[in-house]
């Protein structure tokens, strides 16, 4: 077995049960360790620390299955990872056929994620470690949730940095049809698993989807034509959850026309008036200072924008572009209306993102509360030792003045 010595005080994090080890703590290694084999870690006193694995090309170079020395990583114990993590969602599967199965680190499966669409799964291979078990952990998938069909879009950025190269296409059963639709609170959306961003579609907001639905019912039920605005709408999940809530107008932004023409068909197929919705293609940034200049307010507002920072080095630029669009959104928003505002950066953690927002209101010169923080659903639950996995934080806000 190669073994992984850390360099003196390295072994704190490990010993806080942090499964990642980076380069700068590694002071040798001994052994010649393949790219995802499993090589023990311990401190430069000696002391066992973790099985792991490793990964030579990643600034992440070790990656722990177990801080237990009498822990066995092998095909038994990664299958029932894998069946524990399927298990451990079954009450969320009732509720919807769109789930997250495996969410890396938290499941005991690092880098490992894998979403259920329907009778498809779609599989995102972004480390080392599972990588090098993938036969076995596609066939302790398709046991364990009983979906035959497996489709791979290990194709992110994470892969590189792993040394991987980019990995796509069938892994089990035959090719996905081009729409896969699921039931999400008893909407109907259709879903691309090989075009689609992430995996095809967001099934991490899903809990704040109901939220804005039920936010525009409330309001609905005193006889207000509630209008909404979702912006960076994708293909609209947003949009049909406030449509079905009762909203009057719901006016939707997005700059890609493909996610436009998609939301425009979930309309369709949720049996939504067209009259009620506007689809507009447009950069955001510029669409809502137009719509501030035109004086229109709106009741409910939705900001879920992608991705502004992919590291730390881009954190002020991002921080700039958080600010302005929550500036003018809640220069948008009527009294008494609700913003539900998001980051999905990872680079940007919920402190500092609830103080941007806080700048933008101050600078809005509005009055508001924050009535909740948000984040994602209960199948992307966050290992308490591992905060890093928190990437999607939101606040809402309601405007008191």
């Amino acid at each position: 077995m190669s073994r992984l010595v850390l360099r003196p005080g390295k072994e704190k994090s490990l010993l806080r049960r942090h499964p990642w080890v980076y380069a700068s703590a590694v002071a040798r290694v001994e052994g010649d360790p393949a790219s995802g084999a499993t090589i023990e870690v311990r401190s430069a006193d000696g002391r066992f620390l973790a099985w792991a694995a490793y990964s030579p090309a990643s600034t992440i170079r070790a990656r722990a299955w177990s801080f237990s020395e009498s822990a066995c990583v092998d095909a038994d114990m990664l299958a029932e990872r894998v069946r524990l993590a399927v298990s451990r969602r079954a009450a969320i599967s009732q509720e919807t056929s769109a789930v997250r199965l495996v969410f890396g680190e938290a499941d005991g499966l690092p880098g490992l994620i894998v979403d259920r669409y329907a009778g498809q799964l779609v599989t995102q291979f972004q480390s080392a470690g599972v990588d090098a078990w993938r036969e076995l952990l596609i066939a302790a998938l398709i046991e364990a949730s009983g979906c035959a069909a497996i489709f791979d879009r290990s194709d992110g950025a994470t892969r590189a940095r792993e040394g991987l190269g980019p990995s796509t296409g069938v892994l089990a059963g035959d090719e996905p049809p081009t729409r896969i639709e699921v039931v999400e609170c008893g909407l109907r959306f259709l879903v691309d698993v090989r075009r689609g961003h992430k995996t095809g579609y967001y099934i991490d907001q899903r809990d704040n989807r109901r939220l804005a639905r039920g936010l525009v019912e409330r309001q609905a039920q005193y006889g207000r034509a509630v209008r909404a605005l979702n912006c960076f709408c994708y293909t609209g999940g947003f949009s049909i959850a406030m449509l079905a809530g009762g909203a009057e107008h719901m006016h939707s932004i997005d700059s890609s026309a493909d996610a436009l023409r998609l939301a425009e068909e979930h309309a369709r197929i949720n049996g939504i008036t067209p009259e009620k919705c506007r689809w507009e293609e447009a950069d955001v940034f510029t669409a809502l200072r137009a719509l501030r200049n035109e004086g229109t307010q709106f009741d409910v507002i939705v900001l879920d924008p992608p991705k502004f920072a992919s590291s730390h080095h881009h954190v002020d630029r991002a921080a700039r572009a958080y600010k302005d669009i929550n500036l003018n959104a809640l220069r948008l928003l009527a009294p008494g209306g609700s913003l539900l505002t998001f980051s999905c950066s990872g680079a940007i953690d919920s402190d500092l993102f609830q103080k941007i927002v806080a700048g933008a209101v101050i600078d809005a010169g509005v009055d508001t509360w924050m009535v909740a923080r948000l984040g994602a659903g209960a199948d992307h639950p966050l290992l308490m030792t591992v905060p890093e996995s928190e990437y999607l934080k939101g606040l809402h806000l309601v405007r008191t003045g």
